[in-house]
């Protein structure tokens, strides 16, 4: 993988965390980032603890959209690049990524 791909999933995904986590009381602020091969595959996750009721998007939440919203969209396109794929969930307050890219 080119290193720049590699920096665009890790950085905008712990960036993303970062940011979701300062909204929260310091004894809820959880990030859990992984990465392992499974098979043919390259499965990163990345998840964080979400404000109550928060749900995902691929956009932003702040209200400057021209210069914000492009990390998830970028990771997606990092992972499409290697024929992978991208997902975003939330369930039970934890929000979740996870990239699968084959080997």
């Amino acid at each position: 993988m080119d290193p720049l791909d590699i920096s665009t999933i890790f950085g905008n995904a712990i960036d993303n965390a970062i940011e979701a986590s300062e909204k929260l009381p310091e004894d809820r602020r959880l990030i859990t980032v992984k990465a392992a091969k499974v098979r043919d595959m390259l499965m990163i996750t990345a998840e964080n603890n979400m404000e109550p009721g928060g749900q995902p998007h691929d956009g932003t939440s702040k209200n400057d959209r021209f210069l914000h919203g492009f990390g998830i969209p970028n990771i997606r396109k990092a992972a499409e690049k290697y024929d992978g794929q991208c997902s975003i969930s939330a369930k039970d307050g934890i929000f979740r990524l996870k990239v699968l890219i084959p080997v």
